[in-house]
């Protein structure tokens, strides 16, 4: 059969390092499943991408050496050049022996090498955030299609490969039920609901803040805290308040329950936050501790009426108690405004490009 035509289509997806790296894939593999397609990642050997993919029926993993792009000093960026070389030669042949009708890279250290070793298979890339990331710039100059999230990006993206889809969207966030909600949290469902995620790692600033401001939420609002995985606090217990170090398969339940959220402002939980309509109280990462992308996503929200954002270097427990306040008052006025942006779920978008790519090889 090898020898003749496939049977299938073919794609090969990569990236990892962060869960925002891998999520968007995730949501378009399982229709890419439904279709038929013969799906393969190559993520690193130990990356948290190895063990989010594992969970995936259908899929196979390849794992390959990666090396850490950083913009400060450290004794690894002597080494781990060798690793992304190596990292490189390993893609290579993996996409030789597979011979994937198209390679769509979500972007992440993991990726580069997976690009670069591409040869003359179409390479689809998919930039969430406002500004484009390190290993997506080096990777842009080999792919066929950049796809972006937001309209704005066009511009940071090599002409005439630039295409303004949005964000994919796991189905399943569509699929939440209050009531499962209530039965897992306990809560009794008489007060607006106040979600706050950290990231897929926490945010112990975001922590400290809400847990001081705790009394002064739970006097309007039932509070779920996703804090991150060794960032619970055994101390804090509250009538009205639940916390979590980590949420997998219960997340669209819990946003079915929210009225509004405080979260960071991380390009996937922001396109999640639009795809769902939800109100939102924004605390994005400094420029001190990321390259500033949360910044300019949080920004660009705020721009488009989506989003109160708040400045976590001058936040206090009152002003961000008082900000969840103003929301959720305006919370009508913020999910009006959010349901008219036609870019909200780019999942559509994205496959069609995939599968035109993919049609060309």
């Amino acid at each position: 059969m090898e020898s003749g035509l496939k049977k299938h289509k073919r794609i090969v997806f990569t990236g990892g390092g962060t869960a925002g790296h891998v999520t968007p894939n995730i949501a378009l593999i399982e229709p890419l499943l439904n279709e038929g397609w013969e799906v393969h990642y190559i993520g690193s050997e130990t990356g948290m991408e190895k063990d989010l993919i594992a969970a995936l029926e259908g899929v196979a993993y390849h794992g390959i050496a990666t090396g850490k792009l950083r913009r400060y000093f450290s004794w690894q960026n002597f080494i781990d050049p060798f690793r992304v070389i190596k990292g490189y030669f390993q893609a290579r042949r993996l996409i030789r022996r597979i011979r994937p009708d198209v390679i769509f890279s979500k972007g992440g250290f993991v990726s580069v090498p997976v690009v670069l070793g591409a040869g003359k298979v179409p390479v689809v890339a998919h930039e969430s955030d406002f500004s484009p990331g390190l290993s997506n710039r080096i990777a842009c100059r080999f792919t066929d299609r950049v796809c972006v999230s937001f309209e704005d990006t066009l511009p940071h993206v090599p002409h005439g490969k630039g295409v303004f889809t949005g964000t994919p969207i796991r189905p399943a966030l569509y699929e939440g039920s209050r009531e499962r909600a209530l039965r897992f949290t306990g809560l009794s469902g008489e007060k607006p609901v106040l979600l706050v995620m950290g990231g897929s790692l926490g945010a112990q600033k975001l922590n400290e803040l809400v847990r001081a401001a705790l009394p002064k939420l739970n006097e309007s609002f039932d509070v779920i805290h996703l804090c991150g995985r060794g960032k619970d606090d055994c101390d804090c217990v509250a009538c009205g308040y639940q916390q979590y170090e980590y949420i997998d398969k219960e997340l669209p339940d819990l946003f079915a329950l929210s009225d509004i959220v405080l979260s960071r402002a991380g390009a996937n939980s922001v396109f999640e936050l639009l795809a769902l309509n939800k109100p939102s109280v924004l605390v994005p990462l400094t420029s001190a501790s990321t390259r500033g992308d949360q910044l300019l996503n949080a920004e660009y929200f705020e721009k488009k009426g989506y989003a109160e954002v708040i400045d976590q270097n001058t936040a206090t427990p009152e002003s961000l108690a008082a900000a969840v306040e103003r929301v959720y008052a305006e919370r009508e006025r913020y999910a009006a405004a959010m349901c008219k942006d036609t870019r909200s779920d780019g999942t559509d978008a994205i496959l069609a490009i995939i599968r035109e790519a993919a049609a060309r090889a």
